[in-house]
């Protein structure tokens, strides 16, 4: 077995599809993931290749949440799906480029996991439109509602940057990555290793300083105590809000790219992505700040952080960089390769 195979067997429990909060999200009315379920990244049913071996087909099999069935798509009308459900059309072309990439390696990997490991769920499929376990997908209809008037405009440009890189995936020892992205991250995309406790040595931190200029860059959410103290216990059951409500929420331990990794609710120690699930803040890069009874917590970006920044990507795109350097920029030693 490879070095690398085994490695996706420690991480196979922790993450099956690593939901992103999609830079559309910032539009109120999106159907992409949620905060709270790219928060929720365990999935128990995977279990990954020993044999590692890469292969691709023309088609994938998609399980239909809505109407129960599975549906056979073309690989080609799968990515294109993903595009305009995970990223903004009016997004520069060479990060929608980007996307299609990281869509289509995530599409090959979940094959190659379930040709070996069927999740009974899938009923046969290797994936599925449930957007808080598996990448968000639209289809046609579904993307011209959601376009409206600017369909015509968006589909043509995100098909036309689709088929430009449709041969390509990203592979890292010849097996397909884990191709994490984030709407934006802190400013310094995160570890996989400080997000998910395991080492993946593609997704390290990578500078991304353009997010800090991105729509909602930073958000306050204020809670006073009564309210934050419901929503921790609910969380933390353990947790003693007998000592001074200063004591209630601190953080503690903070990663180099700004990530909470530990935190102190109640005098209990959690971790900078429960308080962010338990409180349905935007990143687990926060600060708390306490004035009286009422308590402040600033966030910086969107999403887990880890991987390739769609914000990021975008301003790099603006800059001059094509999707290969954008792609090598945030999955450190990966390789480009057709599938």
């Amino acid at each position: 077995m490879k070095k690398y195979g085994l490695m996706m067997l420690c991480f196979a429990l922790i993450i099956t599809a690593i939901p992103a909060v999609p830079a559309a999200i910032a539009k109120e009315n999106t159907a992409e993931i949620t905060s709270t379920s790219e928060a929720e990244t365990k999935h128990s049913a995977e279990k990954v290749s020993a044999a590692g071996k890469l292969s691709s087909t023309e088609t994938i099999l998609m399980f239909d949440v809505s109407t129960g069935e599975v549906r056979e798509l073309s690989m080609r009308e799968y990515i294109i799906g993903a595009v305009c459900a995970e990223m903004p059309a009016s997004f520069e072309e060479e990060a929608l480029k980007s996307q299609a990439v990281a869509v289509h390696t995530y599409a090959v990997r979940q094959q190659l996991l379930e040709s070996e490991n069927p999740t009974p769920e899938l009923c046969g499929a290797q994936l599925s439109n449930d957007s808080s376990r598996y990448q968000a997908y639209f289809t046609e209809s579904q993307a011209r509602q959601f376009y409206g008037s600017g369909f015509e405009q968006a589909y043509e440009k995100i098909t036309a940057a689709v088929d430009e890189v449709l041969p390509y995936i990203l592979v890292y020892e010849d097996e397909p990555i884990l191709a994490a992205f984030c709407s934006m991250s802190s400013g310094t995309t995160e570890s996989a290793e400080n997000v998910w406790g395991a080492d993946v040595p593609y997704l390290v931190p990578a500078e991304s300083t353009a997010d800090e200029n991105a729509p909602n860059f930073l958000e306050e959410t204020v809670f006073e105590a009564a309210e934050l103290k419901t929503l921790l216990e609910d969380a933390f059951p353990d947790a003693d809000f007998s000592l001074p409500v200063k004591k209630w929420l601190t953080a503690e331990e903070v990663s180099d790219s700004g990530t909470v990794l530990t935190a102190n609710a109640g005098g209990t120690a959690v971790t900078g992505q429960e308080v962010r699930t338990a409180l349905s803040l935007r990143s687990a890069a926060f600060e708390v700040e306490w004035d009286g009874d009422t308590c402040t917590i600033t966030t910086k970006g969107y999403g887990h952080g880890v991987g390739m920044s769609q914000y990021g990507a975008d301003a790099m795109a603006k800059t001059g960089a094509d999707w290969q350097e954008i792609l090598m920029h945030y999955y450190t030693g990966a390789e480009i390769v057709e599938s």
